[in-house]
């Protein structure tokens, strides 16, 4: 298994709006395309990213597919709406907290 690790700050003023489609929208998305979210984090203080987000897929294969699908391009032009400094990556994944 592998897994893809998501994070980004949001942007002031969009919290609100935000939290609804990640709640909505996006969340549900991502269990649609075949991730299992395995975690969500928000710092609500100190530094690093404000969102974490993990995912499980069976394959490095799938990941990609998801990846390139034309169903993560739109969730994400959504998100970035509501986002910054959004990074992502993908690490084999161990069972344990990872970032």
């Amino acid at each position: 298994m592998v897994k893809l690790l998501l994070s980004w700050d949001i942007k002031p003023g969009y919290e609100s709006e935000y939290f609804n489609f990640v709640y909505r929208e996006f969340g549900p998305g991502l269990i649609k395309l075949g991730i299992q979210i395995t975690e969500a984090w928000y710092t609500a203080f100190g530094s690093g990213p404000q969102i974490v987000i993990g995912g499980v897929v069976e394959t490095p294969e799938k990941l990609s597919s998801i990846l390139d699908s034309e169903e993560w391009a739109e969730l994400y032009n959504k998100l970035s709406g509501y986002i910054t400094n959004y990074n992502h990556r993908v690490v084999r994944a161990t069972g344990r907290f990872q970032l």
